[in-house]
């Protein structure tokens, strides 16, 4: 079992930094900024909250979970050329029709545009309208079968609550005990390297603000908390009462090629282990 998308920002890379950062029990394992899962799948708990307010991606994790077979006969209807993709692109463009589409229809094309789009990277316009171009690939993976089983069957088979809200709101239950991973939308390392293009409405620095506030909550209420974010003067400003460690990744978001390369990120937690 592995993620099923490539998400921009994915953890993968960062793994053996978290691994070592894990509290030994928890509870309840809540991932609130899900995305594409990487630390869920890794730690694979048996009782867990996941969430994300990009309610396609929630959509996919849901029609995985209730669905899974529809999902793998409709991802194989699918051709990898140009013209087709942008047909399935355009579809949100027409919100008339697009709400007409079957949930496993919609989960199909997201993962479809995924793993066909330029980089595999999930960008939406304001209108929230998916806008990556396609990716030119000689031969993509649009349909895993046995991992989109092997997912469904976990997500069954284990006490999995899969949520699409607002961070604040999904984390209202969590309580003493509880372990919480969050890995929100990054503050940009400059103000012209902002990317905030998984849900139309971005996520600023009043978003960030509001964050360290609920993490403030949780600390009080004795729920143990490890954040990601960048090595920005305001986060480490913002979390400054917290335990900060620095990791380094490598991000490819930048088109240039010679402009990718490892960047410190920092590790926040309000536990030691």
């Amino acid at each position: 079992m592995k993620p099923i998308l490539k998400w921009v920002g994915g953890k993968k890379q960062l793994l053996p930094h978290i691994q070592k950062k894990l509290p030994n029990n928890f509870k309840t394992y809540y991932e609130v900024f899900f995305g594409g899962g990487a630390v869920f799948f890794h730690i694979k708990p048996k009782k867990a909250v996941i969430n994300d307010f990009n309610s396609e991606l929630i959509n996919l994790y849901k029609v995985i979970k209730a669905n899974p077979q529809e999902l793998i006969d409709d991802l194989k209807t699918h051709v990898n050329e140009a013209d087709y993709f942008y047909k399935i692109r355009s579809y949100d463009r027409d919100p008339i029709f697009y709400n007409k589409l079957t949930s496993v229809k919609k989960a199909s094309r997201i993962l479809y545009l995924n793993k066909t789009c330029y980089n595999g990277l999930y960008r939406v316009n304001s209108q929230g309208q998916l806008n990556a171009p396609f990716g030119r690939y000689v031969n993509p993976k649009i349909c895993d079968e046995e991992n989109i089983l092997d997912i469904s069957s976990f997500l069954n088979n284990n006490d999995i609550e899969i949520l699409d809200l607002d961070f604040e709101k999904s984390l209202n239950n969590a309580s003493e005990g509880d372990f919480v991973y969050l890995d929100p939308p990054y503050d940009p390392l400059t103000d012209t390297a902002a990317f905030t293009g998984y849900n139309a409405g971005g996520f600023g620095k009043p978003d960030q603000i509001r964050l360290r506030n609920i993490c403030n909550e949780l600390n009080e209420k004795g729920v143990k908390f490890l954040l990601s974010n960048s090595d920005t003067k305001f986060i480490r400003e913002l979390y400054s009462d917290y335990n900060i460690d620095v990791v380094f990744a490598r991000r490819s978001i930048n088109s240039k090629g010679e402009k990718r390369g490892e960047i410190p990120e920092l590790l926040i937690s309000n536990y030691n282990e």
